[in-house]
């Protein structure tokens, strides 16, 4: 893997569009000063992640960002895009080349860019720290940097190098590994207080939930009785009904019966009268 280009815009002194070509081997860049040749490496840093300003010689964001000159204004962006040969696949990822971008705006927001696709800074950070390429490893060393390490105390120069080969990222990823352990053993040991202070009432809540469960039942029972004893009430009343039915119409029969007997008597008495009055 190695560095293939760098495409700056808006950062720092690089007001307009400006491109970087890096062949294979050695790349020198030379200039007087105040040409912009640390902004470069500067700008090698911002892309991969780094989030302290001064490292960058800045102090905010907007520091980040061109801030105007007699000729131009001030731009509102600063972006930066690295592209990366991965044709060895170093990085794990499927692209033969990787870019990776980070955008700066006025407002303080970043954002932050892989393969033209807007990502986290974690995706970004997780995805350089398995190739050595975090922002804290030392792929760029800065002016006095080598002085620096000369000058480290045994055990710090030791940090160093493990940081430099990598290492921190798998130490990273241990320390996560146990705080996560940690908090899920705290998260068990919550549970065993739970249970311990629930256990007690265990019987009692047995008890609860078998009489809940003896009251469900009994409602169910008691509404198939009671749509049973309905069912035959109203089967009686049916009955009943059509009992007093059949009797009235019978009753009617009988009363037109004797009603017409009645009447049958009347015309006899009435002619029997008669014949009394001519006698």
């Amino acid at each position: 893997m190695r560095l293939k280009k760098l495409v700056l815009q808006g950062y720092k002194t690089f007001a307009t569009k400006t491109e970087f070509l890096f062949d294979e081997g050695i790349t020198s860049i030379v200039g007087p000063n105040g040409s912009g040749k640390s902004n470069i490496a500067d700008a090698v840093r911002w892309v991969l992640g780094e989030q302290s300003y001064s490292t960058l010689r800045g102090k905010r964001t907007t520091d980040m960002i061109f801030a105007g000159s007699q000729s131009r204004p001030r731009a509102g962006m600063a972006q930066a895009i690295l592209t990366l040969d991965n044709s060895d696949g170093w990085l794990p990822i499927d692209y033969s080349e990787v870019e990776i971008g980070r955008r700066a705006h006025r407002s303080g927001e970043n954002e932050y860019i892989l393969n033209g696709q807007k990502v986290r800074l974690k995706d970004i950070t997780d995805l350089l720290a398995t190739s050595g390429l975090a922002e804290r490893t030392y792929t760029i060393i800065g002016q006095g940097l080598v002085d620096q390490a000369l000058s480290l105390r045994a055990e710090e120069r030791r940090a160093l190098f493990e940081e430099a080969a990598g290492i921190n990222h798998y130490k990273l990823r241990r320390a996560e590994t146990l705080r996560r352990l940690q908090e899920t053993q705290r998260n068990l040991q919550r549970v065993h207080d739970i249970l311990a202070e629930i256990r007690p009432r265990l019987t009692s809540l047995k008890r609860q939930a078998t009489r809940a469960q003896n009251y469900e039942q009994i409602s169910v029972d008691l509404q198939n009785l009671l749509r049973i004893w309905y069912g035959y009430r109203w089967e009686l009343a049916k009955k009943e009904i059509r009992r007093s039915r059949e009797t009235a119409v019978s009753s009617e029969k009988t009363w037109q019966t004797s009603r017409q007997k009645m009447r049958v008597q009347q015309e006899n008495a009435d002619d029997l009268r008669r014949r009394i009055h001519r006698l």
